[in-house]
């Protein structure tokens, strides 16, 4: 019986933890309205470096570390990715950025599912959305995001890793206007 107990304990304490872990995300996600961040990305093998700005919902600017000068913006309807020599527009909802940039898609999809902790350092949420796999990484200390891993549009393995978070700082408003053609 004395067995039963402290499995019954165990039980509750791990889930009240587990519980205040996707609680904590959520509630940091919801404070957020922006966030500034490095981000390392790595697609097939190849890694490009920059740092991006994300306004929510779905509106973001990253500046790639490249002599191409790519950058990519989204107006929250819109994707663009520009270089010195190409332009692509793409519709965002055709994107998984579409729902890792919408914070309150976010909270709602994390609230329903299962958190797994990686190292002990890191919690994952996984799951599909428009046929869309996508791998969400926060920390378990401070709660918040620092990555994710999807399929991008031509069907490659996209994994971002971010770090230098600022959160909640002034953005000028024009930075999310999608630019002009080379």
């Amino acid at each position: 019986m004395k067995k039963f107990f402290f499995f019954l304990i165990f039980i509750l304490y791990t889930s009240h933890l587990s519980a205040s872990i996707k609680e904590n995300i959520i509630q940091n996600l919801k404070s957020i309205e922006n966030v500034s961040f490095d981000f390392e990305q790595n697609i097939n093998g190849k890694i490009e470096k920059g740092k991006c700005k994300i306004q929510y919902p779905k509106k973001i600017f990253c500046e790639y570390d490249l002599e191409n000068k790519k950058i990519l913006i989204s107006n929250g309807k819109s994707l663009v990715i520009k270089t010195l020599s190409s332009y692509y527009l793409y519709p965002l909802d055709k994107t998984p950025l579409n729902f890792i940039l919408d914070k309150f898609f976010l909270v709602n999809k994390i609230n329903s599912l299962q958190e797994r902790i990686i190292e002990k350092k890191y919690v994952n949420f996984s799951f599909i959305e428009n046929e869309n796999e996508i791998n969400l990484f926060f920390d378990k200390k401070n709660f918040n995001l620092i990555g994710w891993q999807t399929q991008d549009i031509y069907q490659n393995l996209s994994i971002t890793y971010i770090s230098s978070i600022k959160k909640n700082e002034k953005i000028q408003k024009n930075l999310f206007n999608l630019p002009l053609r080379n």
